[in-house]
């Protein structure tokens, strides 16, 4: 994996060009992908608070049939897509009357993700939200991405096309989000150290023997934010910051030794960046994800939000420690994928979805996510499997084998 691969597509830290300067009085057009989920929830809120400043174009789900048509009447959408096809007559049954036009299947999320609008917020969770995304890449507008797997899983490639095409990828995690917004006007050799921060989840206090007998109800009661199941599990082992890492190393131009993560208990610095001179700047903000996408809403400018706003008056205190890679093998698990490079990282995250679902499931220990996850990246590794994969198909294949590895192991552990 190249240390900084593809920078040039992200929007370019010199600053917002001219034409983009220039505002615009129609409204923004905006495609959610993902509109059920927590992040698209919050992308719909900020819409309907914006005063017309934005129209929706099409909004889409996986399954949930009547959130999406909610969403999309509530919305004002033209288009709604589900993507399990057999879904279809439910979704166009619940719209009926509304004039929206109902579409299922992935080749309708495509087909919806290459209309070209102002903005689309990629939300679709897992290696699902690949191919719609880089639809979204290829119209050469703006993606706010939200889905961790197009980096972690297809990096190269994605950001590939994202320079090919002229997109302007900005982050929505509010990490990734933060060193978007620190770095704005540094030039690369500038840049010492990356430093992304954690809440260390619901189990940064427990005992290790607790850990071990953590119930599914435990693993989702996060602390500071709120977000679906998968992320919030992945909150609890940490992998979720693993994940991060390798998606910084795609974004920005460092490499592998320039990342580094801390725990923060209070999630109000989202990121710090150390820089040569011996300045480290960070952004701060009250944990809610309103805060990024608004920004990768209107982007050059920014919007209003209704989140709390900070007073540090207030907390009194923020704290930073290093993270414990003992009670949470994960970090060590992800930081080994990314130094490997290759297909590792697409292992490292089939993997960790699948032992994801089987501990949300009730067939796995909140211990063995990660030791299923080393043990099948152990076993791709014997297989020839982390070579490098220069094609989109290549990477699904590997994301393929990788889930039937891990679906293996845990079926023969359960």
């Amino acid at each position: 994996m190249a240390a900084g691969a593809g920078m040039s597509g992200v929007v370019d830290l010199a600053g917002p060009s001219a034409s983009t300067k220039t505002a615009e009085v129609r409204p923004q057009r905006v495609t959610v992908l993902g509109a059920t989920g927590s992040i698209g929830a919050s992308t719909l809120d900020l819409i309907s608070r914006s005063g017309g400043a934005f129209e929706v174009f099409a909004v889409t789900a996986n399954a949930n049939v009547e959130g999406l048509a909610a969403c999309a009447r509530a919305s004002g959408a033209k288009r709604a897509v589900i993507g399990e096809e057999a879904l279809y007559a439910a979704l166009r049954d619940a719209l009926e009357g509304s004039g929206i036009e109902a579409a299922a299947g992935e080749g309708a999320l495509i087909e919806a993700a290459s209309v070209p609008v102002d903005c689309t917020i990629a939300a679709i969770v897992g290696a699902a939200g690949l191919r719609p995304a880089l639809a979204a890449v290829r119209t050469g507008r703006r993606l706010g991405l939200a889905n961790k797997e197009c980096l972690v899983s297809a990096g190269d490639i994605f950001m590939n096309e994202v320079e090919s095409s002229g997109c302007e990828l900005i982050p929505v995690d509010s990490e990734h989000s933060a060193a978007f917004q620190v770095l704005r006007g540094t030039q690369p050799e500038a840049i010492e150290k990356i430093i992304l921060t954690a809440s260390g989840g619901p189990f940064r206090d427990w005992p290790l023997e607790r850990i071990v007998n953590a119930t599914r109800e435990d693993a989702l009661k996060h602390p500071n934010w709120s977000m679906g199941a998968k992320i919030t599990v992945d909150s609890a082992t940490m992998m979720n910051k693993g994940l991060e890492l390798i998606e910084a190393l795609h974004l920005f131009p460092v490499t592998t030794d320039q990342l580094g993560m801390l725990v923060h208990r209070q999630s109000i610095v989202h990121c710090l960046v150390s820089f040569v001179d011996g300045s480290v700047l960070s952004q701060m903000a009250e944990p809610d994800m309103r805060t990024p996408i608004a920004l990768a809403l209107s982007w050059p400018r920014r919007m209003p939000a209704p989140t709390k706003r900070l007073d540090l008056t207030q907390i009194s205190q923020l704290s930073f420690e290093p993270a414990d890679e003992i009670r949470f093998p994960a970090i060590r698990i992800a930081r080994a994928a990314m130094e490997r490079g290759g297909s590792a990282p697409a292992v490292l995250n089939a993997a960790n979805e699948i032992a994801v679902s089987a501990f949300l499931d009730g067939r796995l220990r909140v211990p063995d996510i990660a030791s299923m996850v080393e043990e099948t990246l152990g076993r791709a590794d014997k297989g020839g499997l982390l070579g490098e994969a220069d094609s989109l198909e290549g990477i699904l294949g590997c994301d393929s084998e990788a889930r039937r590895l891990c679906e293996e192991l845990v079926s023969r552990k359960g």
